[in-house]
């Protein structure tokens, strides 16, 4: 039975999330991508992701004011209730400011430090996902109703399909493209999303067959990663290791293990 606790928790993320998702897709100037050259189009982008997240902690606080927060645009406080909210109002910004579809809105409770609840928006997709902990994985789309994720059955790692993200600082891309370099003649092929949290969640959904990066944050992380953990994915980071800006790893059983050990062999974790 689910604690009603983490139910009510899952309705206020739902409801923030679609809030926030529908700002953003309704806010964004049809012309943004024209000038994605200039400073202005980043100005805007940024100011659209403030205002997703205070929409979020907003809502949240009127109906939760105890709870505390940690979100990519500053929004941080301990709280009293033991529940934190770990935001990330807006991820895929590049893809946004572009105008492409994989970017999402990304809302997770924490329940004493443990992660309960996760919700995963991605409105020009049409999709959400979301989890509470014990509960399953689940998403609602182009289908009738609610789907039960589940992820893929393994392949051989030569037959995985792997998703990853690259970093915006030079040094840290070079070292991503040499062991993506090393990588792919290893697997099926290799994916750039833009998106972890729609990347995990396209994992949950047995869409991919692994993923991982380096230089996440908690907000990138929190929701995918329980969703993710949730349809049946094994997460982690270097070997015994929880996910962390070091490196996160996710992949179905059979695929998780040996991705995670050839990162560890190509030094995926640093420069």
């Amino acid at each position: 039975m689910t604690d009603p606790l983490h139910t009510d928790l899952l309705e206020l993320a739902q409801e923030a999330a679609r809030r926030a998702g529908a700002l953003l897709r309704d806010g964004r100037p049809a012309d943004l991508a024209v000038a994605a050259t200039k400073s202005s189009p980043i100005d805007v982008v940024t100011e659209m992701d403030i205002a997703a997240e205070k929409l979020i902690t907003g809502l949240i606080a009127e109906r939760r004011p105890d709870d505390g927060f940690l979100g990519e645009e500053g929004a941080s406080s301990d709280g009293t209730s033991g529940i934190r909210w770990v935001i990330d109002p807006l991820d895929g910004t590049v893809n946004y400011l572009y105008g492409l579809p994989t970017w999402a809105v990304s809302i997770a409770a924490e329940q004493d430090g443990e992660t309960v609840v996760g919700v995963v928006t991605a409105p020009m997709r049409g999709e959400t996902f979301h989890a509470v902990l014990g509960g399953g994985a689940w998403a609602a789309g182009a289908w009738d109703g609610e789907r039960r994720l589940a992820c893929r059955p393994a392949p051989p790692l030569d037959q995985a399909l792997v998703s990853t993200g690259f970093n915006y600082v030079a040094e840290v891309r070079a070292h991503q493209a040499e062991v993506a370099q090393r990588l792919i003649p290893l697997l099926r092929d290799i994916r750039r999303g833009g998106s972890a949290a729609v990347d995990l969640c396209d994992l949950a959904a047995g869409r991919l067959d692994g993923y991982y990066e380096r230089g996440l944050h908690a907000w990138d992380l929190a929701a995918g990663d329980l969703i993710a953990r949730e349809a049946g994915v094994l997460t982690g980071g270097r070997p015994g290791e929880r996910p962390s800006g070091d490196l996160a790893v996710a992949g179905t059983p059979g695929v998780f293990e040996p991705l995670q050990r050839l990162l560890e062999d190509f030094g995926a974790w640093h420069d």
